[in-house]
C-alpha cells in the first residue's frame, strides 16, 4: 500500500500538474487580468446563463404548420401514386377544407385499386394508422388525420426542430447553450453570453422552408393582384425589401423542389454585378431534380420561395445541370450570412414562436459567483483549521490534497469544455465536503490501528487499505446518483450532476493516492516509532 517507486510519483505529480494547469485559464480570465478574447484557445469552463447572463427564449411548435404539411405531402403522394398506377387511376375535384383530403375517382370500378395504391402511404408504425380512409358515394375517397398520427408527427417535429435550433445557434459561434423540450409544443432555449435576443429571435423564427417552383404563366396579373389564383395555383407576395415588394405573383402548387436535398449554403457575391448572394448546392437527388426542372422549362419563369414570401423570380436560360445555384434577393452581407446558416441547418419541420424571453444581466451571476467563491472560502478555512489543529503533519497534508482538488476539477471541466452553472457551484463545496470527509476517515482509521498498539507504518498501511473501502462505497453510491441526475435532468440539474461525477474521481485520486504518497514518503524517512 505504501510502496511507491520513483516512477510512480513521477507519474502521480505529471498527471497532477498537468489537471490544474489546465484550470489556470479559467481562474486568470475570471479575475480579469487577461482578457478573455486573449485566451480564446486556451480550454476553459464556460459559465452558464445563470452565471454569466444572456438569453433566455421559449418557443412554442405550431401544431396546424404540422397538420397543413402533413396534408400537402399526403396530396403529392397521392397523386404520383395514381399517376404511377398501371394502368393510371384517373381522379379529380381535389380538395383540402377542414383538414382532410378528399378526391373523385373516374370510375367505381377503381375503388380496390386506388385502396391498394393508398393503403402503403398512410399506414403508420405498429398499429397505429397515420390516416383514415373511407369512401363516399361509391367514387369519393377522403383521406382525414387521426389523432394517434398528429401527436406522433408533432412530436417528431419537434424532436427535429430541437436539432435545428441547436445547428442554427451552434453555427452563431455561441458557447454551450442549453436547449431542451418543455412539455408537447415548447422548446426551451438558454444562450449564455448573448444579451441582445432579437437576432437570436429572427434566426429561429424562421422557418426556413425553401423552394423553387415554377411561376403560372396563364395567370392574369390582375387577377393576381386582386388575389385570385388560377386553379392549381398558390400566391405568393415578394419579400418586403425587394424592388416588386408590394406585389405578387401566381405559382404552381404542387411540383417544383423544396430545400430538403441542400448540402451547402454560403454568401457570396455576383461576379456580374457584385451584389450579396448566397451559393446553394444540391445532392445527387437534387441536382437530378433541378437538372429536370430547368432543362424542361427553359425560357421559362420560375420563383425561389423562402417561408412563404418570393425572394426572386428568374428566368432558366439554360439547363442548370451540375447541381448549383444562386439565390439573389436584395441581400446585404448579414441577411445572406443569416440566410445561409438557416439553410445550412436545415428547415424547421414546425414552426416556432416566441412566447416568452428575458434577458439576464451579467451582474446576477457575478454576485452569485462572488458569493459562492466567499462561501468555499470561509467553508475551506474552517475546514482547514480544524484539520491542521486534528490531524496536525496529515490535516497539512488534507489541506493541500484539497487544494489541488479543486484546481483538478477545474482542469477536467475546462478539459472537457463543460459549462459551470449556480448549481455547479454547488456541487464544488458538496466535493471540498466529500474530500474532507475521505480524509477524516482515513485518519481516523490511522488514529485507531496506533490506539491498538500498531507501529506508525503499519498503523498508516492499514488505516489507508481499510477506509479506501468505505470511500470507495460512498463515492461509487454518490456516483450512480450523479449519473442518474445527469441522464434524467437537464440544464442546471445537468450543471450540477457533472460537477458532483467528476468531484468523486478527484476526491479519490487525490485522499487515496495524493496524500497516500505524501504520507508514505514521509513516514519512511522518520524512525518507525514516531507518533504522529
Amino acid at each position: 500500500m505504501l510502496d511507491f517507486p520513483l516512477w510512480k510519483k513521477i507519474s502521480l505529480w505529471a498527471i497532477t500538474l498537468a489537471l490544474a494547469a489546465l484550470a489556470l485559464p479559467s481562474l486568470i480570465s475570471a479575475t480579469g487580468m487577461v482578457a478573455l478574447d486573449d485566451l480564446e484557445e486556451a480550454p476553459q469552463v464556460n459559465l452558464g446563463l445563470d452565471l454569466a447572463g444572456g438569453s433566455h427564449l421559449l418557443l412554442e411548435g405550431s401544431e396546424e404548420f404540422v397538420a397543413a404539411n402533413r396534408l400537402d405531402n399526403l396530396e403529392e403522394n397521392v397523386r404520383v401514386a395514381m399517376r404511377n398506377a398501371e394502368p393510371r387511376i384517373r381522379i379529380s375535384d381535389i380538395s383540402t377544407a377542414d383538414g382532410s383530403l378528399s378526391f373523385l375517382l373516374d370510375t367505381p370500378a377503381n375503388i380496390d385499386r386506388a385502396r391498394s395504391a393508398i393503403e402503403p402511404l398512410i399506414a403508420g408504425q405498429g398499429i397505429t394508422a397515420e390516416w383514415e380512409l373511407s369512401v363516399i358515394d361509391t367514387q369519393r375517397m377522403v383521406l382525414s388525420p387521426t389523432s394517434a398520427g398528429l401527436a406522433n408527427a408533432l412530436d417528431t417535429a419537434m424532436n427535429g426542430a430541437v436539432e435545428v435550433v441547436r445547428e442554427r445557434i451552434d453555427q452563431l459561434g455561441t458557447r454551450e447553450p442549453t436547449i431542451i423540450r418543455q412539455g408537447d409544443q415548447r422548446i426551451v432555449v438558454q444562450v449564455p453570453g448573448l444579451e441582445d435576443p432579437e437576432a437570436l429571435k429572427e434566426l429561429l423564427g424562421e422557418t426556413a422552408v425553401l423552394e423553387f417552383k415554377l411561376v403560372d404563366k396563364d395567370a392574369l396579373p390582375t387577377n393576381v393582384q386582386a388575389g385570385i389564383a388560377p386553379p392549381g395555383s398558390e400566391i405568393y407576395p415578394f419579400v418586403d425589401d425587394s424592388q416588386f415588394a408590394g406585389s405578387s405573383l401566381a405559382v404552381e402548387r404542387l411540383g417544383g423542389i423544396r430545400g430538403d436535398n441542400l448540402t451547402e449554403a454560403n454568401p457570396g457575391k455576383d461576379p456580374q454585378t457584385n451584389e450579396d448572394v448566397v451559393n446553394i448546392r444540391f445532392d445527387s437527388q437534387g441536382a437530378t431534380k433541378f437538372a429536370k426542372l430547368s432543362t424542361e422549362n427553359v425560357n421559362e419563369r420560375f420563383a425561389i420561395i423562402l417561408d412563404g414570401k418570393i425572394l426572386s423570380a428568374p428566368v432558366f436560360n439554360e439547363p442548370i445541370l451540375g447541381g448549383s445555384a444562386q439565390i439573389s434577393g436584395s441581400f446585404n452581407p448579414e441577411t445572406a450570412k443569416k440566410l445561409a446558416i438557416q439553410l445550412n441547418s436545415g428547415a424547421l419541420p414546425v414552426e416556432l414562436t416566441v412566447v416568452e424571453e428575458r434577458t439576464v444581466g451579467p451582474d446576477l451571476g457575478a454576485d452569485s459567483i462572488r458569493k459562492g467563491l466567499i462561501a468555499m472560502l470561509i467553508g475551506s478555512l474552517a475546514v482547514i483549521t480544524l484539520m491542521i489543529a486534528t490531524y496536525g503533519r496529515f490535516g497539512v497534508y488534507a489541506t493541500i490534497a484539497l487544494f489541488f482538488n479543486v484546481l483538478i476539477l477545474l482542469g477536467v471541466m475546462a478539459g472537457l469544455n463543460a459549462t459551470l452553472t449556480l448549481p455547479g457551484i454547488a456541487g464544488f463545496v458538496l466535493t471540498v465536503g466529500a474530500a474532507v470527509d475521505a480524509n477524516v476517515l482515513i485518519n481516523e482509521r490511522i488514529r485507531e490501528e496506533r490506539k491498538r498498539g500498531r507501529k506508525v507504518l503499519a498503523a498508516v498501511e492499514t488505516g489507508y487499505k481499510e477506509a479506501s473501502r468505505a470511500i470507495y462505497d460512498a463515492n461509487i453510491t454518490n456516483f450512480i446518483a450523479g449519473a442518474l441526475l445527469f441522464w434524467f435532468g437537464s440544464g442546471p440539474i445537468r450543471g450540477f450532476a457533472i460537477v458532483l461525477v467528476i468531484g468523486l474521481a478527484t476526491t479519490i485520486f487525490t485522499a487515496l493516492f495524493l496524500t497516500r504518497m505524501w504520507a508514505s514518503s514521509w513516514v519512511k524517512s522518520r524512525p518507525a516509532d514516531i507518533n504522529i
